[in-house]
């Protein structure tokens, strides 16, 4: 019997979710674990590449057949085996390759070339001893799979015993963060002789001797240099005298330092704690329960969420809690971090990669109970998790866009019942699948159907845009929203305008021969951005300068069309001079902390409108915010995909939401083309209810979810044919394995037929009961590895949430 490892090898071009079997060497038996990554010889040639153990197995073979492994990358496993487990039910699911999965649950460090570095522990093993094993000059660039079997099982056994650690460092990205620790070397029993032999003038040095010689705790070198106002020339004297040792040591680097706010538990009224209730006895039964906490806004779902973790973590279990936008994860974190301080870790994509990766260590190593992110922070390496809680679950970013094409709602149940905990999606306005779950009890149902300080939702008044123009009426602006936003100025309250275009213009146009600027390597038109005097493509970048004449009949009438919020804030400057305008979109939230600066100085008031995207629309809670204005409802409605009607009522709900949500009533005002559209006429009441039957009745006439279940096959080439014949040959190959009751829609072009110099073509698949689907187009993924060769793309989605 010998020892062999399954590893799921990275060769992009050779994908497989079946692992390969290596020989385990003698040497390293009894330190490779399930999780790690290694380095393993692949094909005919010398090829390494790398790989993860995801089995360890002992069997008969014939061990001349079996390459061997050739060296470890972690002397720790990065996955632990829940995550492993995951990974294969991932593949299987989204039809994707398994180390694809492997790898989007480890921060970017991990994926990335990195260095690393070999500390010792608290002085635990000497330097001499460590350097029997691995010379000094190896240790601060640390290679694990560069080293013999000999010294990788030695310094493994030392990791163990916790007589070192391996700092990962990111090369020509996030460094690990160092500072200097100081450590007195004195006792109070020195310090009358020492400062006998200085000089009564040497102030400093007797400070720094005095507070050595009755401090044995260790200090920052910054903290003591603050503490006794002293300079670090001072500090290195008493290093060079050997009154204390200088050294240097890895800090975590806290995004959220700055956070100190502490808030206490509310009390909750009686459908809050109804809630709390049904969720809290899931706890303690420890039951895999889905419940939809379905609560109008304002309706105080957020506290739910916080007392909720606080009872998870009184029963030593930890928690994690989703949020769908960057924007919303500062305001979160504020709330979480609040209320838990530092058990609180955070994952998000405005972190640098390596305050990901100190957040997702500090995950790792247990010293954080509690997770807060966006979509990817469900793979977050946490244990015992007590509750999952998804906030507004009805968001479409919960959706990955490239593979693994994952929806963070089916990771959580799969994780909510391997923990048997409970899973709570929470929304004011769910999505159909997730309401249509709950009406067959798939989900438990609980409601929150009252803002929490007692007030009406805001009145909303909707504005005819056609009759508004035909008046005389400003495109952008009604006459009823400006006279709204002058008193709101009037009496120092503030507004939230949405508009859900970015950049000043839509496109440019010429009026002479009606030609339209268009991206050179899409089949979309240029967006004017006039704060970078360019046109730019929002698909691939694109960007070039504003053309002063048509380039198709050299005329000059080149004309803008279109509003964007960089045009709308313009306007407004020239219509209110006074006013204090924030505009918060893509462009103006680039930069990292932008988010957080920009809704901090709202929150403080030093605005008095905020004006931006859909990112604005959600979770925003601002006491003095009493006027929302949507110019112009209709931008979902124009998309030619089924789901249009659902986004546009779930924003325009969202949006309306945040007005009136203190003390003061609130006030909504929707411009719209189509004011008689359902979407907008019960978004204006926030009638659900309404809009569920209303819109589970189209969907069921048009054989769309909930009702269907929708699986989108797309390939991608430079040439179109090329796409476009493999798309039929899919077709032809699905077609024999489905029955009748399947109904097929393509292969068509995708609405944007060409996006970064490439073609796309689908087919849809639209279906109730499948049973030959899944290993069908399985195997059209394993066969998809010869077309990489030859440049065409293949993707497969299930579930999609556009077919755009």
């Amino acid at each position: 019997m010998i020892q062999v490892a399954k590893v799921i090898v990275d060769v992009p071009t050779m994908q497989t979710n079946s692992p390969y079997s290596y020989l385990i060497p003698k040497q390293l038996e009894n330190e490779i674990q399930i999780g790690m990554r290694v380095v393993v010889p692949f094909g005919n040639g010398n090829r390494k590449v790398q790989g993860f153990v995801v089995k360890i197995e002992m069997e008969t073979i014939n061990t001349e057949k079996l390459k061997k492994i050739e060296s470890l990358m972690d002397l720790e496993p990065v996955l632990n085996t829940e995550l492993i487990q995951l990974s294969s039910w991932l593949a299987d699911t989204t039809f994707s390759f398994r180390v694809t999965c492997l790898l989007t649950m480890l921060p970017n460090v991990m994926r990335a070339k990195y260095s690393k570095q070999l500390k010792i522990v608290n002085d635990q093993i000497s330097k001499q001893q460590l350097v029997a094993i691995l010379p000094s000059t190896s240790w601060d660039n640390f290679e694990t799979d560069e080293l013999s079997t000999l010294q990788q099982s030695e310094l493994s056994n030392l990791r163990k015993q916790g007589k070192i650690e391996i700092v990962y460092r990111v090369k020509n990205q996030a460094q690990t963060k160092k500072i200097f620790q100081i450590e007195s070397r004195l006792s109070v029993d020195q310090e009358t002789k020492i400062l006998a032999s200085l000089r009564k003038n040497a102030i400093k040095l007797r400070q720094l001797v005095h507070y050595l010689a009755n401090h044995a705790t260790k200090i920052t070198q910054t903290s003591l240099e603050n503490k006794l106002n002293i300079t670090s020339a001072t500090i290195k004297i008493g290093e060079a005298k050997g009154w204390l040792i200088r050294q240097k040591v890895e800090q975590y680097r806290d995004p959220y330092k700055d956070l100190k706010k502490q808030t206490l538990p509310l009390t909750l009224n009686q459908d809050q704690q109804d809630a709390l209730d049904e969720i809290s006895q899931n706890i303690d039964k420890s039951q895999p329960q889905t419940f939809l906490l379905e609560g109008v806004t304002g309706s105080g779902k957020t506290e739910v969420y916080l007392q909720t973790i606080a009872y998870a973590l009184t029963k030593g279990k930890t928690a994690i809690m989703l949020v769908p936008e960057i924007a919303l994860t500062p305001l979160m974190v504020s709330r979480v971090k609040g209320r838990f301080g530092k058990k609180v870790a955070v994952l998000h994509s405005g972190l640098s990669d390596g305050e990901k990766f100190d957040e997702w260590r500090r995950i790792k190593r247990h010293e954080a109970q509690v997770v807060v992110g966006a979509r990817s922070a469900i793979f977050a390496p946490i244990e015992n998790v007590g509750v999952i809680i998804i906030d507004e679950e009805h968001e479409t970013s919960y959706k990955q866009d490239d593979s693994p094409r994952y929806h963070a709602r089916n990771v959580a149940q799969w994780r909510s019942e391997f923990y048997k905990c409970p899973l709570v999606l929470g929304s004011a306005t769910p999505s159909l699948e997730s309401r249509a779950r709950s009406e067959r009890n798939v989900y438990q149902l609980l409601r929150l159907p009252k803002r929490i300080n007692g007030h009406p939702l805001p009145k909303v008044k909707i504005v005819d845009m056609r009759e508004e123009l035909q008046a005389g009426a400003d495109q952008n602006f009604s006459q009823p929203l400006l006279e709204a936003i002058d008193s709101r100025l009037k009496i120092s309250q503030q507004s939230i305008l949405m508009l859900n275009r970015r950049g000043y213009s839509s496109f440019i146009m010429c009026r002479d021969c009606g030609f339209v600027l268009k991206c050179p390597n899409c089949d979309i038109s240029l967006t004017l951005h006039m704060d970078s005097h360019s046109m730019k493509c929002h698909y691939c970048g694109h960007e070039e300068p504003i053309p002063k004449q048509c380039p198709n009949c050299h005329s000059r009438k080149i004309r803008y069309y279109g509003t964007g919020t960089e045009k709308v804030e313009q306007e407004l400057q020239l219509k209110f001079p006074k006013a204090r305008i924030l505009r918060m979109d893509v462009d103006t939230t680039r930069r990292k902390g932008a988010h957080e600066k920009i809704l901090r100085q709202f929150g403080e008031q030093r605005a008095d409108i905020l004006l931006g995207t859909q990112m604005i629309a959600k979770g925003l809670d601002f006491p003095n915010v009493t006027l929302v204005g949507v110019l112009n409802a209709d931008t979902a409605l124009e998309l030619p995909d089924f789901r249009s009607s659902e986004r546009t009522f779930q924003l325009l709900t969202q949006v309306s939401g945040r007005a009136g949500r203190a003390d003061k009533l609130g006030e909504v005002f929707i411009q719209t083309f189509n004011p008689d559209h359902y979407a907008v006429q019960l978004a204006k009441t926030q009638n659900y209810e309404n809009f569920f039957r209303k819109e589970m009745y189209i969907r069921h006439q048009g054989k769309y979810p909930p009702y269907y279940y929708t699986l989108q096959i797309t390939a991608a080439h430079k040439e179109e044919k090329m796409a476009a014949k493999k798309m039929y040959a899919v077709l032809n190959e699905l077609q024999p394995k489905l029955s009748s009751q399947a109904i097929i829609l393509g292969p068509t072009p995708k609405p944007i037929a060409r996006v970064k110099n490439k073609y796309y073509y689908q087919i849809v698949i639209k279906y109730k009961n499948e049973p030959n689907l899944h290993a069908a187009v399985t195997k059209i993924l394993q066969e998809s590895q010869s077309d990489y060769r030859q440049g065409i793309q293949l993707s497969i989605d299930a579930e999609p949430q556009s077919f755009m």
